[in-house]
């Protein structure tokens, strides 16, 4: 049995607290002991054990089950594969299709889901595709011996977000995400009697996967509602944080940005408890993370809550994060040559067994700070990526920032950067300012750099409103102001339109193609 699933079992069989799930259609929380997940857990583990071998797949929103399988498959010696279920509006045969391609690409030799989805795979392959809630039944009467599985098993296989490339998938071993996790406990300082998570984060992306994974490590009490019932209506994320008397959340830069900015919805909750928002998985808006902060503090929120945060799955997840009760701590520099400010939040300290460092280049600056590329090494750090050579050393991140003296400071990617005219810019300020004009949807702009003989910045951007081309010389004129350079070209599409990965970040490098396609 690997360190991992040992900690787990330690954990979740000793554990006096629950795991909470809402059920989507009924709008009901219901209990489960943490005790009980790992029965069902011996139980999924069975039936892999028995089966072929090779790695676990898990497709759908989170059940009992579905949780329990993911201990279920390291109690089985195996690597564990998450993916999303179909999404609203897609082709579900088309999401059938891709999935089980996906699946087969890393290894998988055993799927589990349920209910419609199952069908839905089940009708596109000749495989078995079992059914988690038959398999994960909490009825045993014998204690379930582990099954060792090969030295270089990975735990979890771990799809990159390929936001501006071609997704990967990250091997991340039993060591890596176990010290990743507890890495996270202790630096957040976890206190398994007194503290509540709450998370609606998927579980196939890596900050959803490692919140849940927390929960069950420490043997705390952890809600977990799907995506989904978030998605039909993000301030029921405020109702359940009052519910469970959370004290422990996460969400991504968008959630917080939404919700500040359309306070005056917000039902009446208590949010007195919550100690610690993480908010990472995406470049953080000041602005709109303070909004958050100043407007939920009338419902009880402590400003010193806010947990801004860095992290990849190349990392399992978190690199860095502030000490509970820091708070948003902004980093302001001027650019000398428009005059205006940059304002970068400041993502706290490496966690336990985790480094990071800044290799200086001819990248960018922002105002007197130089800015170099982000790499990191450590305990949580993936053995390497599925089908490539191993990783060895330092891991050069893609992306720019710098160390302030309260921590890291992310401005944006090597590969995003924009250079006009000789002149470097991060396309978060540039978006961040057309996000201002009113119609533009907040978290649904790009910004590009154009190659070739046409170079320029594009911008790209959801929208609606009755005049366009009002709102379009609004955004050149404010970004012409405000970064020193007029856009080439500004495009506004319908809401939804712009592509984004399966975790909700935009491919800005389709953007920038399809743009490019354009203008040819």
């Amino acid at each position: 049995m690997s360190s991992l699933a040992a900690a787990m079992t330690e954990a979740m069989t000793r554990s006096a607290h629950d795991l909470v799930l809402l059920d989507r259609e009924s709008g009901q929380w219901t209990r489960h002991p943490w005790q009980e997940v790992h029965v069902r857990a011996e139980n999924l583990a069975e039936r892999i054990a028995a089966g072929p071998g090779g790695a676990v797949g898990l497709a759908g929103e989170p059940t009992v089950e579905f949780v329990a399988a993911i201990q279920g498959a390291w109690l089985a010696g195996r690597a564990l594969s998450i993916l999303p279920g179909p999404v609203r509006g897609a082709d579900d045969r088309q999401w059938a299709s891709a999935t089980l391609e996906r699946f087969t690409g890393t290894g998988v030799s055993q799927i589990f889901s349920y209910g419609p989805q199952r069908e839905l795979l089940s009708a596109r392959t000749s495989q078995m595709i079992g059914d988690v809630v038959t398999a994960g039944h909490d009825r045993r009467s014998t204690t379930f011996t582990p099954v060792p599985g090969p030295a270089d098993t990975p735990a979890v296989l771990q799809g990159t977000a390929g936001s501006t490339g071609v997704p990967r998938t990250a091997a991340l071993s039993p060591e890596a995400v176990r010290a990743n996790v507890t890495g996270l406990i202790d630096h957040v300082g976890v206190r398994p009697t007194e503290d509540v998570g709450c998370t609606w984060l998927p579980l196939y992306h890596d900050m959803g996967l490692v919140f849940l994974l927390s929960g069950m490590m420490s043997g705390t009490e952890t809600w977990l509602a799907p995506t989904a019932a978030f998605a039909a209506s993000p301030f029921r994320w405020l109702t359940w944080l009052s519910q469970s008397r959370a004290t422990l959340t996460a969400a991504p830069n968008f959630a917080y940005s939404v919700i500040g900015r359309y306070a005056r919805r917000i039902p009446d909750v208590d949010l007195g408890r919550v100690r610690f928002a993480l908010n990472g998985g995406e470049p953080i808006d000041c602005e709109g993370y303070q909004l958050f902060l100043t407007e939920l503090a009338r419902f009880g929120l402590d400003a010193h809550a806010a947990a801004p945060s860095y992290g990849l799955a190349e990392a399992t997840c978190a690199v860095t994060a502030p000490v509970p009760g820091t708070g948003l701590i902004v980093d302001e520099t001027v650019d000398p040559a428009t005059g205006s400010a940059r304002r970068h939040a400041v993502l706290g300290r490496p966690i336990p067994g985790m480094r990071i460092r800044i290799v200086p280049g001819d990248h960018a600056t922002s105002g007197d700070r130089e800015v170099g590329e982000i790499e990191i090494s450590g305990t949580s750090m993936m053995s390497g990526y599925l089908g490539q050579e191993p990783m060895d050393g330092w891991f050069r991140t893609g992306d720019l920032g710098y160390l302030d003296a309260a921590g890291l400071v992310v401005c944006g990617r090597v590969k995003e950067l924009i250079t006009v005219a000789g002149r470097n810019i991060f396309p978060t300020e540039v978006e961040r300012i057309a996000a201002q004009v009113r119609g533009v949807r907040d978290g649904a702009v790009v910004a590009v750099g154009a190659d070739g003989a046409r170079q320029g910045l594009l911008i790209a951007a959801e929208f609606r409103g009755p005049d366009e081309a009002a709102a379009r010389r609004d955004v050149v004129a404010r970004v012409a102001a405000q970064c020193g350079v007029v856009p080439a070209e500004v495009v506004f599409v319908a809401p939804g339109s712009l592509p984004r990965t399966s975790s909700g970040k935009l491919r800005r490098l389709q953007v920038r193609q399809n743009l490019e396609a354009a203008r040819a």
